[in-house]
């Protein structure tokens, strides 16, 4: 029979998590999130979006790659979080830039197209003066 109360067996020993599961979660929660399921893999596995965003901000810093397994991860240096702000920084220019020039490469696209088309009505309307 199941105790009303949760913490009748006595207190939980709070989990830790290597580097490596926390890439490993990183990685199924964002492989669940492009199917609209991130929610329920967090609700499955029993964590909180705010490790998921430490844990991004870790990996993004570098700090989860160089590690050992076992080794614990602690919170970031100002110069880690720095790192991981400017990449994620040059990350949004990056694709700000591509989306500005696949504007402008459609822009020169159709303004060359036009220039056809008023090329085309100019030679019929010369045909026509005749």
């Amino acid at each position: 029979m199941d105790s009303p109360h949760p913490r009748a067996d006595g207190p939980q020993r709070r989990r830790t998590f290597s580097a490596a599961d926390k890439l490993a979660h990183l990685a199924a929660y964002e492989q669940a999130c492009q199917t609209g399921g991130g929610g329920a893999y967090l609700r499955r596995e029993g964590l909180y979006s705010s490790l998921i965003s430490e844990w991004r901000r870790q990996r993004d810093a570098g700090v989860l790659d160089g590690t050992k397994p076992g080794e614990k991860v602690g919170k970031l240096t100002a110069e880690q979080t720095e790192i991981a702000r400017l990449k994620r920084e040059l990350e949004r220019a990056n694709k700000k830039l591509a989306t500005t020039e696949t504007a402008l490469l459609i822009m020169g696209k159709a303004h060359s197209l036009l220039e056809q088309l008023s090329e085309s009505t100019d030679a019929d309307e010369q045909r026509k003066k005749r």
